[in-house]
């Protein structure tokens, strides 16, 4: 019998730098095991370059990545999500849609690399982003998943989202 793959989403409000980082460094690290998904509240309707750029460094494909509104992972026909996380505080304090299968959910906020005025910081913004995303989908990847009762998963990914 075959390992489950188990479907990940990552919100934020604009879908253009964290939720999308997110996204594909679990596609990317996760393969077989997990497949990551990004949407946003409010999306901006286009990747942040500067994502895209540390992405390419990374030795990430950013095919397919786009800044999509979180209706469409409600919709009928869409995946069933196992795990909702939202990584931006303003996503996690508007009234989610309802996710068909109950799907387990934690809030991993990281510092908005969008706020960032200084052209300078921009960048560096972006990077910090992705190492704390980058250490956390880690964490969340090593967990036993399968071994877990729902109540002590929910602990262990929201712990997760506070180191």
């Amino acid at each position: 019998m075959s390992d489950p793959v188990y479907n990940v989403l990552f919100l934020c409000t604009g879908n253009s730098a964290r939720s999308i980082l997110a996204e594909a460094y679990l596609n990317h690290r996760g393969q077989g095991r997990f497949r990551a998904y990004s949407a946003g509240s409010h999306p901006t309707g286009q990747v942040n370059p500067l994502v895209l750029q540390v992405l390419r460094r990374s030795g990430i494909s950013a095919r397919g990545l786009g800044s999509k509104s979180w209706d469409e992972s409600a919709a009928p026909g869409a995946p069933q999500l196992d795990f909702v996380f939202t990584v931006c505080d303003r996503a996690a304090g508007e009234l989610c849609p309802v996710w068909p299968g109950q799907p387990v959910t934690a809030h991993w906020g990281v510092p908005d690399p969008a706020a960032v005025q200084d052209e300078g910081g921009k960048m560096r913004a972006v990077q910090e982003a992705f190492r704390i995303l980058q250490r956390r989908i880690d964490l969340f990847m090593c967990l036993p998943i399968s071994g877990l009762d729902r109540l002590s998963l929910r602990q262990r990914v929201a712990e997760i989202g506070k180191r």
